[in-house]
């Protein structure tokens, strides 16, 4: 077992975590985040990334899990007066049990998978941190292979986004870029290697009802910024778009929301496809 520091006082150390909660610059200088919970620390332990502290509860027995947790993963561990793990944990009253202080990948967009069933998701400068944590968790569960989040837009990596996704940002490939060129360039290499990817934008005056267009074809979707829907790099990118047919007061969905419902089209055209079986040659 590694040797347990203690930290009792607001010194250097805990002030660069307590950093990471809210400045961006200093998450990205520091190449690291924080992390709570049960289902999203052991999911970050599952899939392989690097862990560089466990910060605990130095003033209570751990749980089953928090013990093997220690006992299991070999990196820096710290007992912290609860106090001031529930300040890092962002709770006024009962402090977390475990936080891990868990590393970044690196923004390559290679890290997602592209094969004949790719589906994978493009947020366009999206302002809130939950909406991003929000689509993550929704491409996981539908069945996605990788999110973009791309332009000037919340962090990946806020608490907001890392709570939201409740863990499958350790699942999904999520990948920060600056601008769309950096995307129609790798989508470019991809359609020159084989795999024909087509770009669908989500518009509320788009070619097609979402559901009367085929998504069971490897497909990107492009989904707007909150306010002000995809911007007019993304939607002359875009080979189609498509509508979400509404009833009702509500002008419009939440940008997430709108993902979410498009995903779930998506999944479930697949889910028909297989099981009718391959098409007749």
């Amino acid at each position: 077992m590694p040797a347990v520091q203690r930290i009792t006082s607001r010194n250097a150390r805990f002030q660069q975590w307590q950093a990471l909660l809210t400045n961006r610059n200093k998450r990205q200088r520091a190449g690291e985040f924080l992390v709570q919970g049960v289902r999203p620390i052991s999911l970050a332990v599952e899939h392989g990334w690097p862990v560089r502290a466990l910060i605990f509860d130095g003033s209570r027995n751990l749980s089953r899990w928090g013990q093997e947790l220690l006992r299991t993963v070999r990196t820096e561990q710290i007992a912290m007066a609860p106090e001031l793990l529930a300040e890092l944990g962002e709770k006024n009253e009962s402090a977390p049990e475990v936080i891990a202080v868990v590393g970044m990948p690196a923004d390559d967009l290679d890290r997602i998978p592209v094969g004949d069933d790719f589906l994978g998701v493009l947020f366009d400068r999206p302002t809130s941190p939950g909406n991003i944590g929000s689509i993550i968790r929704s491409a996981d569960a539908f069945g996605a292979h990788g999110v973009i989040v791309a332009g000037h837009a919340a962090d990946v990596y806020d608490s907001k986004s890392v709570r939201a996704s409740t863990g499958s940002l350790f699942a999904l490939p999520a990948v920060r870029v600056p601008a769309p060129r950096e995307v129609a360039d790798w989508v470019a290499g991809q359609r020159a290697s084989g795999r024909g990817v087509t770009l669908v934008g989500t518009d509320e005056h788009g070619d097609c009802d979402v559901f009367d267009f085929d998504f069971t074809q490897p497909v990107l979707l492009l989904v707007g910024n909150e306010t002000s829907g995809l911007s007019n790099a993304w939607r002359e990118l875009c080979d189609h778009t498509v509508s979400i047919p509404m009833t009702g007061a509500a002008s419009s969905l939440n940008a997430a929301n709108a993902g979410t419902a498009v995903l779930y089209e998506a999944a479930r055209q697949r889910i028909a496809a297989a099981r009718r079986g391959p098409r007749p040659v």
